[in-house]
C-alpha cells in the first residue's frame, strides 16, 4: 500500500501512545534505521504523538533547567513582568497566568511561561545576546535554558532524517530545508487546579494543535496533566515516563504530508495538588521553504489538500492568532 493510501487505513481511535527507542537513530545499518522510521511512521499516521527514549539529553541537563525554571517562576509577578513578552517583542519573554487562551470559549490558560528563540550559548566578545531577553536572576537561568535548548535541537536534527525515511524519501530530504530552523522554546509552569475539568472554563492550556512541524516536550515525571484526543473524542492520558520525551506532530508537518501525519488535538489539565513544569520546544523549518504536499503523500485518491506557501508566511499567520 502506498504512503498516501495507508492514511485511509489508520486506527486513530488509539488508547495509548507508543514508546520508541532512538538507540539506533544514527546507526550505519540501513535496515535498523528503516525499521525505526517505520515505527515513527505508524505513530505519526495513527496517533500523531509518541514518546522517545535514549534521546541523548542527559539527566543532569534536565535537572539543571528544572531547577532554574522553578527558581524563576518563584519570583514575584512584578519582577517577572519586567520582561513581559508584549513589551519585549519578538514573542519572547514572560507570559503571565491567563495571558493566553488556546481554546476559544475558555476563560484563559492557567499557566505562565517564558519563551526563547535561537541564541548561541557561548557569546563572542562584543556580541549582542540576540533576540532573547534574560532576567537578572536566577543567576544561571540563561545558561541552563540554552544548554537544554541546544540539546533538544540536537534531538530534532536527529529526528528529521527518520521522518524523511518514514515518508519514503531520502534521509537527506529535509537537510536543505532545516539549516536555520525556526525553533522556539517555552518553559511552562502550571498551578494546581481542583474540580471537574468539564465544569471549568479555565484549564492549564485548552484543547489545541501546535502549528510548527513537531514539538519536543519534556514533562515532569510523576505529574499527569497532558491529554491527547482520539477519534472517538476520548481524552487519553500522556502519562509522564521517566527518561522520555514526548514528540507530537504539528500543523505544518500535517500540511507538508497532506494530512498523512496527524496533528492531534491535546490539552493540559493539572488536577494534582502540586505545581507542574514542562518544556516544549517547537521545531519548524527554514522560513523560505515552500510548504506544499510532498509527492509521496499525494495520489489520485488523495489529491493535494493545501496550496503552497512559505513556512515564514505560514508561521507569521499563526503567530498573529496566538497569545504568549
Amino acid at each position: 500500500m502506498s504512503l498516501a493510501g495507508s492514511a485511509f487505513a489508520t486506527d486513530d481511535a488509539f488508547q495509548d501512545i507508543p514508546v520508541i527507542d532512538l538507540s539506533c537513530a544514527t546507526s550505519p545499518n540501513d535496515s535498523e534505521r528503516k525499521a525505526l522510521a517505520h515505527q515513527i511512521r505508524d505513530a505519526c499516521i495513527n496517533v500523531g504523538f509518541f514518546y522517545v527514549k535514549n534521546h541523548g539529553i542527559s539527566p543532569e541537563c534536565i535537572d539543571d533547567v528544572l531547577k532554574a525554571i522553578k527558581e524563576y517562576f518563584d519570583l514575584s509577578v512584578e519582577e517577572k513582568m519586567k520582561l513581559y513578552h508584549r513589551n519585549v517583542g519578538n514573542f519572547v519573554g514572560y507570559s503571565p497566568v491567563l495571558d493566553g487562551n488556546a481554546e476559544p470559549g475558555n476563560s484563559g490558560d492557567m499557566r505562565e511561561g517564558f519563551s526563547i528563540v535561537w541564541e548561541e550559548l557561548e557569546l563572542k566578545v562584543n556580541a549582542m545576546t540576540g533576540a532573547n531577553a534574560w532576567p537578572k536572576c536566577p543567576e544561571r537561568f540563561r545558561e541552563a535554558m540554552l544548554t537544554y535548548y541546544h540539546a533538544a535541537i540536537a534531538v530534532g536534527k536527529m529526528l528529521f532524517p527518520l521522518f524523511a525515511l518514514s515518508l519514503d524519501l531520502p534521509k537527506e530530504y529535509f537537510n536543505d530545508k532545516t539549516r536555520n530552523s525556526a525553533t522556539r522554546m517555552n518553559a511552562g509552569h502550571y498551578q494546581p487546579q481542583i474540580g471537574l475539568v468539564d465544569d471549568d472554563p479555565v484549564v492549564g492550556i485548552g484543547a489545541h494543535t501546535d502549528f510548527q512541524c513537531f514539538t519536543i516536550l519534556w514533562q515532569q515525571p510523576g505529574i499527569q496533566a497532558l491529554q491527547v484526543l482520539n477519534s472517538n473524542k476520548k481524552w487519553i492520558d500522556a502519562t509522564p515516563i521517566e527518561g522520555t520525551l514526548v514528540i507530537n506532530i504539528g500543523d505544518q508537518f500535517a500540511r507538508w504530508t497532506n494530512d498523512v501525519f496527524k496533528s492531534t488535538v491535546h490539552r493540559v489539565v493539572n488536577r494534582n495538588d502540586v505545581d507542574r513544569y514542562s518544556i516544549p520546544l517547537f521545531f519548524g523549518s527554514d522560513d523560505n521553504v515552500i510548504i506544499e504536499p510532498i509527492a509521496t503523500c499525494v495520489s489520485a485518491e488523495r489529491p493535494a489538500r493545501y496550496e503552497p506557501m512559505t513556512a515564514g508566511e505560514y508561521v507569521n499567520q499563526c503567530l498573529k492568532t496566538l497569545f504568549y
